[in-house]
């Protein structure tokens, strides 16, 4: 029987099996989804960018 992955819960890090069975991977469960998904909601994550990207005229 092949080894189960285990990974660290991004919200709270409790080990969670990384297999498809799991619906909320890589979070541990729905609240900790949810947490994740109303701090980008909140904007305390962003991704980098640069204010030149913002404003080119390459975006077409």
């Amino acid at each position: 029987m092949a080894e189960v992955l285990m990974v660290k819960c991004p919200t709270c890090g409790d080990k969670v099996a990384w297999i498809a069975d799991n619906q909320y991977r890589p979070f541990c469960s729905e609240r900790c989804k949810m947490i994740d998904l109303g701090a980008w909601a909140n904007e305390d994550f962003k991704v980098a960018a640069s204010e030149e990207d913002l404003f080119t005229d390459q975006l077409n």
